[in-house]
């Protein structure tokens, strides 16, 4: 069962605390970057009878009150994270995919400047940064 950690999340986001909720914050705490199926596998291990839509609806409240953070790298499905309100990036393999959080160099956003803003009030600048993990870039 979900700890009191997120119950107190989903009152501090002013949300009601369903078991859904709860049950989907549990699933991404621990499955970092975890895509759909695999927070739909978590919660149903939890909640059997729990619809898909019912967790894509959770995703969508969670992640529009700031208590997840949905990333979907290039040629990648939606991703989801506990990690929010700080400045960090992503690590990418491009051969089996795995996602690692970096924190970023910089430390404030947005990490980059741009060449032209095209006089926009520019706050955030997403990177990531591709490359093969350990695991792949080691010779067979």
């Amino acid at each position: 069962m979900p700890d009191s950690g997120s119950t107190a999340l989903l009152r501090q986001a002013a949300l009601r605390v369903t078991r859904q909720r709860l049950a989907v914050l549990d699933a991404v705490s621990v499955h970092p970057h975890a895509d759909t199926d695999t927070v739909l596998a978590a919660v149903r291990s939890e909640l059997a009878t729990v619809s898909h839509q019912a967790v894509y609806d959770c995703l969508r409240v969670l992640t529009d009150a700031g208590l997840l953070r949905r990333i979907q790298p290039a040629g990648s499905v939606a991703r989801y994270e506990t990690r929010t309100g700080d400045n960090h990036h992503h690590l990418v393999c491009r051969s089996c995919g795995v996602v690692a959080d970096v924190d970023c160099a910089v430390g404030a956003a947005p990490c980059l400047t741009p060449s032209d803003g095209h006089a926009f009030a520019i706050s955030e600048a997403e990177i990531t940064y591709w490359g093969f993990c350990s695991s792949c870039s080691t010779p067979s």
